[in-house]
Parts: structure tokens; C-alpha cells; sequence
């Protein structure tokens, strides 16, 4: 390989949230918290970031703007960043937008969270499928709306399928104006077929909904994975569908906090664009940009190298864990696993592997129904680091006792 994603990073000084958060996220505890892993004893295999160093292309970009010697206020006046998103979109996806429909967010949680005011009345409610990625319903609380959902079907092998009935009799309500889709699903790992997301399309004209189609994960996929399709291609011509997309995944950038939002809606990008002050940050903007027009390589051999960190989890986990049930995965570097048969229903998952193993995950009540004792284990880490992080995993689970144990304080 060209780029080296089995070296091991110091992240340590950093205010890593990923290191230094894990208290308050995971557990909603402060650092009064005690646990008998010292911070720097735990394998953090939880908050969606990677372990793995940004691709140097990413780096030389933003180091030659700090060359430029001034940080001033900054504004994405010219085209370059439409033309690299485009031109990405249309190479990879076959999908094309106009440059008059893409604003700019530090994030596509802080821009659905501002969506969601703009499109949903106070006595309204949003949509989405579960089991869901929790900063779904938390935009809805920080906007005072309520939600309803949809859980999604998953079958004895842990594959997950939409139940599109249901989905007709939750759209059909008078008083739930926006569905937000996750596309491709997170925390599942879902790639949606083409004919499922023409079904959601028929379901979405059918009862005139609002849609957001977040699709931060679309460029992390599995080699026998179907190729990513935007809803924006399946609906070339709805108005009221926003799509949400952003390098900060693909690439490991979340830091730089730039985010890609295509609004097709005139009232609702005039709406956006009042509430916004113009700015972007000088060096996100050129990492961005970079990651888009020099960053195809690394993210190749970034997929092929999350390829082999999934195949090692399958055959480890299947082999020390037999009454384990693994989602195939299609996309992201997030595996989906069940751990019912190893664990009392709502019994806390997450304090159990941070007690008994050392290993931080994020479990159910990180995610929005329909996960007990459902695990997320990020893969986007140096093999040997993740082998030791399922090692301590499996050991607790094999020593696991009848007591209780302490729960999160």
C-alpha cells in the first residue's frame, strides 16, 4: 500500500474527543467516574472517527494555506469546491447538482438541526427509521419536536429490511411533514438497493413529505457492496429534498467541521442563507476540497484496509463467539453486532466491556430503539489495535459472571 494504516498514532494531548469525552458521551458521568482502566489503558472503539492519519494530500493542502501567511475572514466565493463535490458525485454516483443549491454547514447534524426548524411547526413530527443514529432524535429535542418512528425488519442472519407498510401508515399522518433518511444506514450498515430507495421515493411523492437524505457515509463501502446511489438521483426533480453529504468521514476530517448541503427548495436555501454569516473556515475549506481532488487514492486503500479489519472481526468473533449474530456489512467502518445471547435484556452493555475489558464501544442506548444489546465496534483503526480490543472483548465475555455489576453513575 501506498499509505501506511497500520501505524499508531499519539492522539493524546489533542482533546481528542474520542479519548478525553468518553466519560460524558458515553456514560453522561464526569470525571469523578471511576473505572478500573487508567484513560490510557482503554481501546477506544467507539465515536465515529478513525485512527488513522489523515492522507498526506489533505495535510499539503492545508499546510500550503497557512503559507499564505493570512487566516482572514473567508467566504466560498469561487467554484472550486462545487467543482470538486460535482465533479466527485457525478464520477462516482452518477449524480448531479446545481451550484446554486449548495450551502455551506460546520457539520450534518448542526444543518439537520437547523432544518428540522425550518420545515417542522412546533406541534409536528419528524420520521426516521430504527434502530437510529441518536443525533437524529437529538435534533429533534433541541428544537422542542417530537418524533415518530419505524423500525426497521431484521431477520435471523442480521440483515435489515425496511417495513415499508409501516412506513405508509407513519408518512400518512397529517402532522409528520419530514422523514429523514439515512442513506446508507448507520448504525445497520445498510447500502439501500435502487428499488428500495424507488419505493421510499413512491412513498415520500405519495404523501408530499420533506426529506432528508443524510449521506455522510456514502464513500466508505465493501468491496462486494452495491455502488452508492443519492436519493437525489432516484428523485431528480422532487423539490423538497435536501441532501447532506461531507468528506469529514470518508476522510477522518470531523475536526475541520465543513459539511456539503445540496437544497433544492428556493424558500428554504433563502431561509439557510439569512440565518448564515458566509464564512467557512480557510483551512477546512481547503482540506475539504483536497479530499475531494487528490484523496480518491487514499480512500481506495482506506476501504480495502476497513475490508480486511471486517473479514478478521467475522472470523474471530464467529469462531470465539458462536451464538454471536454480525450484520453483513455493506458500508461505513462501523460493525453491527448482536450480542443478545451473551447478554440479560437491558443490561448495560457499555459499562460491561469498559468494566471487565478495558474496551469503550457504544451499545443500545446509544442509538434510538430497536437496539438491546446491540454493539457498534469502529474498525477504522491499526489491525493489531482492533485484534486487542475483540481479545479483551471476547475474555470478558467468556469470564462473564451472574453478579451485577455497577451501573454508570
Amino acid at each position: 500500500m501506498k499509505y501506511n494504516f497500520d501505524e499508531k498514532i499519539d492522539r493524546s494531548g489533542t482533546n481528542a474527543m474520542k479519548l478525553e469525552g468518553y466519560k460524558g458521551y458515553i456514560f453522561h458521568a464526569d470525571d469523578s467516574m471511576v473505572l478500573p482502566f487508567a484513560d490510557e489503558e482503554f481501546i477506544h472503539l467507539w465515536v465515529a472517527d478513525m485512527e488513522f492519519g489523515v492522507a498526506p494530500e489533505i495535510l499539503d493542502a492545508i499546510r500550503d494555506r497557512l503559507d499564505r501567511q493570512i487566516l482572514g475572514y473567508t467566504g466560498n466565493t469561487d467554484t472550486r469546491l462545487y467543482d470538486a463535490l460535482s465533479a466527485w458525485c457525478k464520477e462516482r454516483y452518477d449524480f448531479e447538482f446545481k451550484r446554486e443549491e449548495l450551502v455551506i454547514s460546520n457539520g450534518v447534524v448542526p444543518a439537520i438541526i437547523r432544518l428540522i426548524r425550518y420545515i417542522v411547526k412546533e406541534d409536528e413530527k419528524v420520521l426516521f427509521n430504527t434502530p437510529a443514529y441518536g443525533q437524529f432524535a437529538n435534533a429533534c429535542f433541541k428544537n422542542g419536536r417530537e418524533y415518530v418512528t419505524s423500525d426497521l425488519i431484521k431477520d435471523e442472519d442480521g440483515n435489515y429490511y425496511i417495513d415499508f407498510e409501516d412506513m405508509d401508515k407513519k408518512m400518512a399522518q397529517a402532522d409528520v411533514p419530514l422523514f429523514i433518511l439515512c442513506n446508507p444506514h448507520n448504525p445497520t450498515g445498510r447500502a439501500w438497493s435502487k428499488e428500495e430507495l424507488e419505493k421510499i421515493a413512491e412513498l415520500i411523492e405519495k404523501h408530499d413529505m420533506w426529506v432528508i437524505s443524510d449521506e455522510i457515509h456514502c464513500d466508505l463501502r465493501r468491496a462486494d457492496a452495491p455502488k452508492h446511489i443519492p436519493l437525489g438521483k432516484i428523485m431528480p426533480d422532487y423539490n423538497k429534498l435536501i441532501t447532506c453529504m461531507a468528506a469529514s468521514k470518508s476522510f477522518n476530517i470531523a475536526g475541520l467541521s465543513e459539511s456539503s448541503i445540496i437544497i433544492r427548495d428556493e424558500k428554504v436555501k433563502k431561509q439557510w442563507l439569512f440565518d448564515s454569516d458566509g464564512l467557512v473556515n480557510p483551512l477546512s475549506h481547503e482540506g475539504t476540497i483536497a479530499a475531494y481532488t487528490k484523496g480518491g487514492d487514499w480512500l481506495k486503500e482506506c476501504n480495502d484496509y476497513l475490508d480486511g479489519n471486517f473479514s478478521y472481526l467475522y472470523r474471530y468473533l464467529r469462531k470465539e463467539l458462536p451464538k454471536i449474530i454480525m450484520t453483513p456489512a455493506q458500508t461505513t467502518y462501523l460493525a453491527w453486532v448482536d450480542f443478545t445471547n451473551y447478554f440479560e435484556e437491558n443490561e448495560d452493555v457499555e459499562l460491561f466491556f469498559a468494566e471487565k475489558s478495558g474496551v469503550l464501544i457504544e451499545a443500545d442506548k446509544a442509538f434510538v430503539d430497536n437496539a438491546n444489546r446491540m454493539v457498534r465496534i469502529n474498525l477504522a483503526c491499526p489491525r493489531d489495535y482492533l485484534k486487542e480490543g475483540l481479545e479483551r472483548m471476547v475474555d470478558a465475555i467468556k469470564n462473564k459472571h451472574d453478579e451485577p455489576f455497577l451501573k454508570a453513575l
